[in-house]
């Protein structure tokens, strides 16, 4: 991926997120991170073994599965989490935003990336409503999913978080992924620096 995008807007995006990582620590703002996921009940190996030589190929499975939805304050201390068993779409994520609005009570920053969902006239022709209420996005630049800190919490909550007994079966996959995300800046920190 690094090959595909523009490092001029890479580094750029950085440092700006860099500043208002900064104007967030002195309270003149408050800064979130969006994203979605999915969670399913293969459970997620993030290494293997293999000899020199020999390629691995894993078989690409679309079972049941909890797509998630959330923003993260930006030093891992809130989540506002939203859960479906259904594929998310525009009209999801335009409702997601529209509650988070609700409890913003001073001016935000949500960061997210360019997803199809995040492009839609729909999505679109809300931003300047979400803009009077004091909500700004900030699109990451192509390429760049390092630059959104919910990614982290997303591989934490499928490699480290969640126990084995949540992938028996759907039902315990719910449980433990809704218990899990309700604990996020209590139980479950990141630590950015």
């Amino acid at each position: 991926m690094k090959a595909k995008r523009d490092p001029l807007a890479f580094a750029t995006a950085t440092l700006e997120l860099h500043l208002l990582r900064r104007l967030a620590d002195a309270h003149y703002l408050d800064l979130y991170y969006y994203d979605e996921s999915r969670f399913t009940l293969v459970s997620n190996v993030p290494r293997a073994w293999q000899a020199p030589g020999e390629p691995v190929a894993l078989t690409a499975t679309r079972g049941p599965g909890v797509n998630v939805a959330g923003f993260l304050r930006y030093d891992g201390t809130d989540l506002h989490a939203y859960t479906s068993e259904q594929s998310l779409n525009s009209d999801d994520v335009i409702r997601f935003f529209d509650d988070f609005c609700q409890h913003c009570t001073e001016p935000t920053v949500v960061v997210l990336d360019n997803a199809s969902t995040h492009r839609s006239a729909a999505f679109r022709a809300r931003i300047a409503d979400w803009e009077a209420a004091g909500l700004t996005l900030f699109f990451l630049p192509a390429y760049s999913p390092e630059l959104n800190r919910i990614e982290i919490l997303w591989r934490c909550c499928k490699h480290q978080w969640l126990p084995l007994a949540a992938y028996h079966n759907m039902k315990s996959l719910q449980y433990h992924l809704r218990e899990t995300l309700n604990q996020v800046g209590s139980k479950w920190k990141i630590n950015f620096a």
